[in-house]
C-alpha cells in the first residue's frame, strides 16, 4: 500500500531479497521510506546476511548496507579462523565455523560483523538453554576481533558467578588474540582470598605477551608480565618478571601460638631463556631463574620444586665448532642458600673451553683429542659470624687447564671389548690451600699462592667376555625373541703420584685427581626382547630389564673422598677407604607403558644399606598416567652423615591423572609424604570438566612448611572458567597450570 511518493507499506509475508548485499528480509509488516533508504519493521523479523542473522521485535534499518537497530534482539554471528600457514609448509585443514549468540533490549548493527548491544550479552554457546554467556549494559561486539562489556556479569547455567566493570574479551577464534583473559579465582590461608587477571597481547605471528595483576586480600598484590617470541630456526625465547607488594602479617602457627612478624617486602622474580644464532657457525644461550627473597619464592609458588627450591642463578653461553675444533664461553652465577641469610656463590665468571674434538690420526688405530679452558671459578660463602654479621669467605680463583688425551679401541672381537686412554693434564690454579704439615690434617686455609699441579693417567675399560643366550618363541604372544646377555666389566684407572693434591681447592672433576690405582668392577645382566612396538611395523629388539652391581677398589684411600661416581660420597662420609660403596641398580621396561628403576648403595664395611631411589611410571591408554618415587638415606652408625638421624631423609612422591576418552572430565592428584618426620609436605588435587563450549577447573592444595616456619600450613583453592576454549591463562605462581582447560 503507497502512502506517498516514497512512502509505502507491505504487508503480510514480507519477503525481501538483495543479491547485491546477499541480505533476505523477513516481516510482518515493512515500511519503506525510499528517498531516505530507510525502513521499518515489526512482526517476526528476521534479517539474514550472509551467515548472520538478526530476530526481532521492531527493526529501523538502511536498506542499501542493512546497518540499523532492532529491538529486544536475538541474532547469531559466524566466525571463519583464517587458516594459518607457515613458508614452504601447506596450510592445515580448516577447523570449522564458531557461532557467536548475541541479544539484547537494543541491538545496533554498526558493520557488517559489529554490534552495539544495550543490555544485553553473548555468548558462544548456542544450545536452547546457553551453559554460560556474558551479559552488561554496554556491549560493543566486534565478531571478527573483540568484545568490550561494561558492567559485566558472567552467568553459569543460570548463576551469576563473576562481576567486572570493564572486559575487553577477544572473540577471534585464532591460536592467538589480543584481549582480557578471564580471571581466576583462589583463597589461600596465607594470603587471603586473591584475584588473578591477566591481558594477552599478540603483537605478531612470532611475539606475544601478558600481563598479569594479583590481588591478595591479606598481603598486597603483584604484578607482572611474559614476554615470549619464536622467529625458527633455533631464534626463540621467553622472560617472565614479576614484582610483588606484601604487607606486614603475622600467622597463628598450628600449635596455637603466634608465629613471629613477618615484615612488609617488595620481592622480585626473574624467568627465562633464549636462543640466538650468530655469524660464523655460532649459538647463543641465556637463562635466568633469579628471585630476591628465598622465603616469598617458597611460600608463593605452588610448584613442589619452587616450594623447596633453595637456589637461584643467571647465566648463558656461546658455542661454536668448525671441523675438528669447538669453543664453548660459558657464564654461570649459581647461588645456595642455607637459610634466608646464609648462602654459597658457585659457578664460572667466565670459562672459555676451547678443544680439538676426537678424530683418528691417519694411518694409526689411534684417536686423539686435546681439551684446553680458562675459567674464573667461583665459591664465596656467607655466613654468620660470632657477632651474627653475615661474614664473607671467598675460595674464588682463576684456572687454566690443559690436557691432551690418547685413545686406543680394541675392537677385534665381539665378546669382548676395551678403549685404552693415556692422558695428561696440566692445571694452573692462581690460589691453592695452606700446607698443614700433618699428612692426617686436611688444610682448608685458603691463601693466595699460586700452584701448578700435573696429573698423568691411563684408563682402560674392559667389557667382556659377554655370554648370550637367545631363544625363539614364534607363538610367544608378548615377543618373537628373548635374548639374555651377561656383561662383566672393568675398568682400570691408574693415575701418577699427584704432587700436592690435597692443596688443590676441588671445584669439579678436574680438580678430583689423587695418585694411585682404581678397579671399578661389575656385572651386568640384561634381557632383551624382540617385539612389535606398532601394528603392521617390523619388529625390534629391545632391553625389557636389567641388573648390574658394581664397586671400586683404591689402591690410595683418598681416592674414595674424590670420587662422585656414587651418590653416598656427596654426602660428605670423608672416612678414606680402600673399597667404594657397592652399588645395585634395576630397571625394568615391558613395554612403552611401564617402566621402573631402582639403585641402592651399601658400605663396604659394615654391608648395611646407605642409600636407595625408586621410581616408575605406569601409563594405560590416554586415561590413566600414574608415576611414583621414593628416597631415602639410612642410618648407619658407623658412618658420619649417615648416623645423625637430623640429617638423614626419607620421602615417598606421586602423581595420578585419570581423565575419559573424551577429555570430558578429568583429575590429577599428587603428594610429597616425609615420612621420617610423618608430615606431608604437598597434597595437590586438580579437577575439570570442559563442555562444548565452556568448562571449569578447579585445584585445591595443602603445603606444610615445617615445625621451625613463621609460616602455617598453607590451603590453597583455586578456581576457573573456560569459555569456548578461549582466553584462560596460569597465575603467576603456577596455580591451574597443567590442567586441560
Amino acid at each position: 500500500m503507497r502512502i506517498g511518493p516514497s512512502h509505502y507499506i507491505r504487508q503480510g509475508k514480507v519477503e525481501i531479497h538483495d543479491a547485491k548485499n546477499k541480505t533476505d528480509i523477513y516481516a510482518d509488516l515493512v515500511e519503506f521510506f525510499e528517498d531516505e533508504d530507510r525502513a521499518i519493521a515489526t512482526g517476526n523479523f528476521v534479517m539474514s546476511q550472509g551467515t548472520n542473522r538478526i530476530s526481532a521485535e521492531r527493526a529501523e534499518f538502511n536498506t542499501k548496507s542493512g546497518l540499523g537497530t532492532f529491538y529486544n534482539a536475538s541474532g547469531i554471528a559466524t566466525i571463519t579462523p583464517p587458516r594459518q600457514t607457515r613458508p614452504g609448509g601447506l596450510a592445515p585443514p580448516p577447523t570449522g565455523d564458531v557461532l557467536v549468540y548475541f541479544f539484547g533490549e537494543t541491538v545496533e548493527k554498526i558493520g557488517p560483523k559489529k554490534y552495539r548491544i544495550t543490555k544485553g550479552g553473548f555468548s558462544t554457546c548456542v544450545q536452547p538453554t546457553p551453559r554460560w554467556e556474558m551479559s552488561a549494559s554496554t556491549v560493543v561486539l566486534n565478531v571478527d576481533h573483540y568484545t568490550l562489556l561494561k558492567n559485566a556479569v558472567m552467568t553459569v547455567k543460570g548463576v551469576p558467578m563473576l562481576y567486572l566493570p570493564v572486559l575487553y574479551y577477544p572473540t577471534k577464534r585464532e591460536d592467538r588474540a589480543t584481549g582480557f583473559l578471564l580471571p581466576t579465582y583462589g583463597i589461600t590461608s596465607l594470603r587471603g582470598q586473591a584475584l588473578h587477571n591477566a591481558f594477552f597481547w599478540a603483537v605478531n605471528r612470532s611475539q606475544d605477551a601478558t600481563i598479569f595483576h594479583d590481588w591478595f586480600s591479606k598481603t598486597g598484590q603483584g604484578v607482572g608480565t611474559e614476554y615470549r617470541y619464536n622467529y625458527g630456526r633455533g631464534i626463540d625465547g621467553n622472560l617472565r618478571a614479576y614484582v610483588l607488594d606484601q604487607k606486614e602479617v603475622q600467622y597463628v602457627l598450628s600449635d596455637g601460638s603466634l608465629g613471629d612478624p613477618i615484615p612488609a617486602t617488595r620481592s622480585y622474580e626473574f624467568r627465562g631463556g633464549a636462543n640466538q644464532r650468530l655469524p660464523g657457525n655460532l649459538i647463543a644461550r641465556a637463562n635466568i631463574d633469579y628471585f630476591s627473597n628465598l622465603q616469598t619464592s617458597q611460600t608463593f609458588n605452588t610448584n613442589i620444586y619452587d616450594f623447596s627450591r633453595n637456589s637461584r642463578r643467571y647465566g648463558g653461553n656461546i658455542v661454536g665448532a668448525w671441523g675438528t675444533y669447538s669453543m664453548n664461553a660459558t657464564l654461570d652465577h649459581s647461588e645456595y642458600f642455607y637459610n634466608a641469610d646464609e648462602s654459597v656463590l658457585s659457578g664460572v665468571w667466565p670459562r672459555l673451553a676451547l678443544n680439538r674434538n676426537e678424530r683418528p690420526i691417519a694411518g694409526t688405530p689411534l684417536y686423539l683429542s686435546v681439551t684446553s679452558e680458562i675459567a674464573r671459578q667461583l665459591r664465596d660463602t656467607n655466613a654468620l659470624n660470632a657477632d651474627g654479621e653475615i661474614e664473607t669467605t671467598s675460595q674464588s680463583l682463576s684456572r687454566f687447564d690443559v690436557a691432551p688425551q690418547l685413545r686406543f679401541p680394541f675392537k677385534k672381537w665381539l665378546w669382548l671389548t676395551a678403549n685404552t686412554t693415556v692422558s695428561a693434564r696440566e692445571t694452573y690454579y692462581t690460589r691453592s690451600y695452606a700446607p698443614t704439615g700433618d699428612p692426617n690434617v686436611r688444610p682448608s686455609v685458603v691463601t693466595d699462592e699460586p700452584l701448578n699441579r700435573q696429573v698423568f693417567s691411563i684408563q682402560s675399560q674392559i667389557t667382556g667376555p659377554l655370554f648370550n643366550r637367545i631363544w625363539d618363541t614364534p607363538n610367544n604372544g608378548y615377543a618373537e625373541k628373548f635374548k639374555h646377555s651377561i656383561e662383566p666389566f672393568l675398568n682400570i684407572t691408574k693415575t701418577a703420584d699427584v704432587e700436592n693434591y690435597d692443596r688443590v681447592i676441588v671445584f669439579d672433576g678436574i680438580d678430583s685427581f689423587v695418585g694411585g690405582t682404581t678397579y671399578q668392577y661389575g656385572l651386568a645382566n640384561r634381557i632383551y626382547a624382540k617385539r612389535k612396538i606398532q601394528p603392521g611395523q617390523p619388529s625390534q629388539a629391545r632391553e625389557i630389564a636389567a641388573v648390574e652391581i658394581s664397586q671400586s677398589y683404591y689402591t690410595n684411600q683418598a681416592q674414595s673422598i674424590y670420587d662422585r661416581q656414587y651418590q653416598s660420597t656427596t654426602y660428605g662420609d670423608t672416612a678414606p677407604s680402600h673399597f667404594s660403596p657397592i652399588a645395585l641398580s634395576f630397571r625394568t621396561t615391558p613395554g612403552t607403558q611401564v617402566n621402573t628403576t631402582v639403585r641402592a648403595e651399601f658400605d663396604s664395611r659394615s654391608h648395611e644399606l646407605m642409600t636407595i631411589s625408586a621410581s616408575g611410571t605406569v601409563t594405560i591408554g590416554s586415561f590413566v598416567q600414574t608415576q611414583a618415587g621414593w628416597s631415602k638415606r639410612a642410618f648407619v652408625e658407623s658412618l658420619s652423615n649417615f648416623n645423625n638421624k637430623d640429617f638423614l631423609d626419607h620421602f615417598i612422591n606421586s602423581s595420578t591423572t585419570v581423565r575419559t576418552r573424551d577429555n570430558k572430565y578429568g583429575t590429577t592428584f599428587t603428594f610429597n609424604y616425609d615420612v621420617l618426620h610423618d608430615a606431608v609436605l604437598q597434597q595437590r588435587l586438580t579437577g575439570f570438566y570442559n563442555a562444548q563450549c565452556c568448562g571449569l577447573a578447579m585445584e585445591y592444595q595443602t603445603l606444610n612448611y615445617g615445625a621451625n616456619s613463621s609460616y602455617p600450613p598453607d590451603r590453597r583453592f583455586f578456581l576457573s572458567f573456560t569459555l569456548a576454549g578461549l582466553g584462560n591463562f596460569s597465575p603467576f605462581n603456577g596455580a591451574m597450570s597443567g590442567v586441560p582447560r
